[in-house]
């Protein structure tokens, strides 16, 4: 009797949990009930739910930064997320789009090397980035240090 099972590997799938990340740089229309924070924030979390069998799952709190420049950061939400990544409570960073992080490439360098510190990985769901990937991490390597990108 040959036996079937012995051949199929059994895949344990690890659960990594999701923090979106969301900022608008003006309060303008954040009092609305469905705001461009929330039109973010749904689009991450239905991304993380397309990645459901990656053991992908969101976590409860938010960080939304409304009426936040993308120019620095010192925002309330972000320094949140930054103490939530350091204290272990989070694996993968999700955005909608990088700028939503920051649109400083000085501070981007800054947070990726918080992030690889950490073992955090970062995914902007618009740009097809994505650092949980070995192609999304020499992406990121090829952005932060080719000649263009120092310094500014």
């Amino acid at each position: 009797m040959i036996e079937s099972n012995r051949n199929q590997r059994s895949r344990t799938v690890e659960r990594s949990r999701c923090a979106i990340y969301t900022r608008k740089s003006t309060d303008e229309g954040l009092e609305q009930d469905f705001n461009s924070l929330d039109a973010q924030r749904e689009a991450c979390t239905a991304f993380i739910q397309s990645q459901k069998h990656e053991g992908w799952t969101v976590i409860s709190t938010p960080y939304d930064d409304g009426g936040y420049s993308g120019g620095s950061l010192e925002r309330p939400a972000l320094q949140r997320l930054l103490a939530d990544v350091e204290a272990g409570r989070i694996d993968v960073i999700v955005v909608y789009k990088v700028d939503r992080l920051t649109r400083a490439l000085s501070d981007f360098v800054k947070l990726v090397e918080v992030f690889d510190r950490c073992g955090v990985s970062f995914v902007s769901i618009t740009q097809q980035f994505n650092t949980t990937t070995s192609m999304g991490r020499l992406t990121l390597n090829i952005l932060l240090f080719s000649p263009n990108s120092s310094g500014n």
